[in-house]
């Protein structure tokens, strides 16, 4: 039996993207990876992140903003996950115990201005292309393997 890989997604605050990232890979990949999130100044999950993910039937209860501290030097990453410019250009480049460092940057969808409604649309706006940039990497991954798979047996 293959044993799980730990995904570590990290943001500035581990308020949206960070969970949002950590929810979607449980639900499509939580089979396959130990999924964790965490912020380098973690604050709390901000209530439309909440909201946003109710609406695409993933419930945020039990989940928590916690600090890279929690992990770092604690716990062996597979895959670290950085899903913010400012945490990205923070966080140091070489971390024990990480093994690749992938760097998806998405917009902020706290920072958004306008109305309730127009900053809630920036918030659904930032979810979908999470969802789909998960789905996206396990393809990825998922073809990786058969490569070396196939490259194994020759």
């Amino acid at each position: 039996m293959e044993r799980k890989r730990n995904v570590l997604f990290l943001c500035m605050r581990n308020s949206s993207r960070s969970q949002m990232a950590e929810a979607f890979l449980r639900k499509y990949a939580g089979d396959q990876f130990n999924v964790y999130s965490a912020g380098l100044e973690p604050t709390e999950i901000h209530p439309v992140t909440r909201q946003v993910m109710q609406e695409a039937g993933l419930d945020l209860e039990g989940q928590s903003a916690k600090g890279v501290e929690t992990y770092l030097g604690k716990l062996l990453v597979n895959y670290l996950i950085i899903v913010c410019e400012t945490a990205n250009s923070k966080c140091p480049y070489t971390w024990p115990g990480v093994h690749e460092r992938l760097f998806w940057p998405f917009e902020d969808p706290d920072a958004a201005q306008g109305s309730q409604e127009e900053r809630l649309a920036k918030f659904r706006q930032v979810r979908d292309q999470i969802e789909q940039r998960i789905k996206s990497w396990l393809k990825e991954i998922s073809q990786q393997e058969i490569h070396q798979e196939l490259a194994g047996r020759r």
